[in-house]
């Protein structure tokens, strides 16, 4: 169903599974998935069937959460993050017939409570993301990261630690 709100358009297909007081922005476009509630999901936004979004995030604009995303409670996914869910993607099998649902494998991403995913970052499939760990802007995820750190990079790799909350204190 195409529905339109005074942000612009937006396509939430009937199959997707909202919970209260979520805002959505301009052309947005759900379809099977699970929105939690508190949620925020910014503009030119993609979540795929299967995927699910936990309570209190935020989502920003131009991101694409692709089918076997879970991201639990109170993750921020800064603008222009890509999930990636197939290991070998191709178009065409080796007859060279377009690719059906039985042709690849859907690696599943799990991003834990509290995370933070810095804007412009791909995250490929079969990975998680630790509780409260930090991915630093345009860092490319190849492995897990372990709950608590910060990570960046091309591959992301470990910079530090974080020592209780990651936000900087008052001088």
């Amino acid at each position: 169903m195409m529905s339109e709100t005074s942000d612009g358009f937006m396509r939430i297909a009937p199959d997707v599974k909202l919970g209260e007081r979520v805002e959505m922005f301009g052309f947005v476009n759900l379809y099977g998935c699970e929105i939690g509630d508190d949620t925020r999901i910014g503009t030119f936004v993609e979540v795929q069937k299967g995927a699910r979004i936990g309570a209190r995030c935020k989502i920003s604009s131009h991101s694409f959460i692709c089918e076997g995303v879970v991201i639990e409670d109170e993750v921020f996914v800064g603008h222009g993050v890509t999930f990636v869910n197939d290991a070998f993607p191709r178009a065409t099998t080796a007859s060279g017939e377009l690719q059906s649902a039985d042709d690849w494998q859907c690696r599943e991403t799990r991003v834990e409570s509290g995370a933070s995913i810095g804007s412009g970052s791909t995250l490929l499939g079969g990975l998680t993301i630790g509780r409260r760990a930090m991915v630093g802007a345009g860092s490319v995820v190849t492995r897990d990261v372990p709950p608590g750190v910060v990570v960046a990079g091309n591959p992301a790799k470990v910079l530090r630690s974080l020592d209780g909350d990651p936000r900087p204190k008052d001088s």
